[in-house]
């Protein structure tokens, strides 16, 4: 399978919230627990444009694979880190969606200016901390007890990745 990276856009907004519904829906993997519109999903994505990006992954078919975003969201980081979400086709996880992604996520973080990329993921997702453990993120914190939106209740790992040696 081929695949082409670009930046994101309105018109992937839909098939990305379709995506991102679906990962919500399979549940245990990400903290968000209720579906979001198509709306909610790009104010996210689009809110601070001159401090975020975001990729997309696509299949020679047009089918949208997944999808990369990094901008400023968690409280508490300092200005030259910035956090990172990655959501990759439920069924479609180690085929390299994200590791093309993160090539372009990384140039995009540089660009924006920041030194180091911060990711949050839960204790339980297994995949999500290889994933980043794979691409040279480690460990700089942990959050026990995060509540989710939905009232469960997760330990987070913090994971850095510095850009600049």
């Amino acid at each position: 399978m081929s695949l082409s990276i670009h930046s994101g856009a309105t018109m992937h907004l839909g098939p990305a919230t379709d995506l991102l519904n679906k990962i919500i829906e399979i549940g245990g993997t990400t903290a968000l627990t209720s579906p979001l519109s198509r709306g909610a999903l790009g104010d996210w994505l689009n809110a601070n444009p001159e401090k975020s990006a975001w990729h997309v992954a696509i299949a020679d078919d047009g089918m949208l694979l997944g999808f990369q975003w990094i901008g400023p969201y968690q409280p508490g980081l300092p200005p030259e880190a910035c956090d990172i979400a990655t959501f990759v086709k439920a069924g479609q996880t180690g085929l390299g969606v994200g590791s093309r992604l993160f090539e372009a996520t990384k140039q995009a973080a540089l660009d924006l200016g920041y030194d180091w990329i911060n990711a949050n993921i839960r204790a339980d997702n297994t995949g999500g901390l290889i994933y980043y453990q794979s691409r040279g993120f480690r460990d700089w914190d942990r959050i026990d007890a995060a509540m989710l939106s939905d009232g469960t209740t997760v330990s987070k790992i913090l994971k850095r990745y510095d850009l600049k040696d």
